[in-house]
């Protein structure tokens, strides 16, 4: 038998010892940046939105960057960061505008809402064309007004057989994994204050 004090002594000397390949292993696996060729830190993406999934129905933010159709909104939701909000379980209802739409604002509109100083307005103009839901274009005609995402209201319109949401016509609507995706024909710029 162990005397009561070599028992200790082994006890504490494993007991230290595990915390030694502790550390060790928690050196070893903590993230740091990556970095390029040119040495400089590259800032990897992080989050929902930045997971492969070929399996499951695709989320609203799949469906906008696997359509040719909204390549802009892609690149404003990526300029915004607003990648990891559209992937959330939802369900969300999002008003796709077309490159058509946004190429109808005004020249430069887009190019300036582009620029890292104005993320805030970008973010601000795509939340307006998020809400909470998943309604078909049918049962939207109930709606007066529906709450987006950036705390304001937008008008819902019914013009003969026609939804319009903001002044955007809604051309289309795809089902996604954690909503649906509207096509609308205008980008919807949400009341200044």
């Amino acid at each position: 038998m162990f005397p009561i004090t070599n028992l200790k002594a082994f006890i504490l000397s494993f007991l230290m010892l595990g915390a030694m390949f502790s550390c060790k292993n928690e050196a070893n696996t903590a993230t740091s940046p990556t970095q390029d060729k040119a040495g400089t830190e590259e800032i990897e993406k992080q989050g929902q939105a930045f997971i492969d999934d070929d399996g499951s129905t695709p989320n609203v933010l799949q469906i906008a960057i696997g359509s040719p159709d909204h390549t802009t909104l892609v690149a404003a939701v990526q300029a915004a960061e607003l990648e990891n909000a559209l992937v959330n379980a939802g369900p969300l209802m999002v008003f796709a505008p077309t490159n058509e739409a946004f190429a109808a604002l005004p020249e430069g509109t887009v190019e300036d809402l582009l620029k890292p100083e104005n993320k805030a307005a970008l973010a601000n103009i795509l939340k307006y064309h998020v809400t909470a839901g998943n309604y078909s274009k049918e049962f939207l005609m109930k709606f007066k007004k529906l709450g987006q995402a950036n705390d304001q209201n937008v008008a819902v319109e019914v013009v003969r057989e026609d939804v319009l949401v903001g002044g955007a016509k809604i051309l289309a609507s795809v089902p996604a994994g954690n909503g649906i995706v509207h096509v609308v024909d205008k980008v919807m710029l949400p009341p200044t204050e």
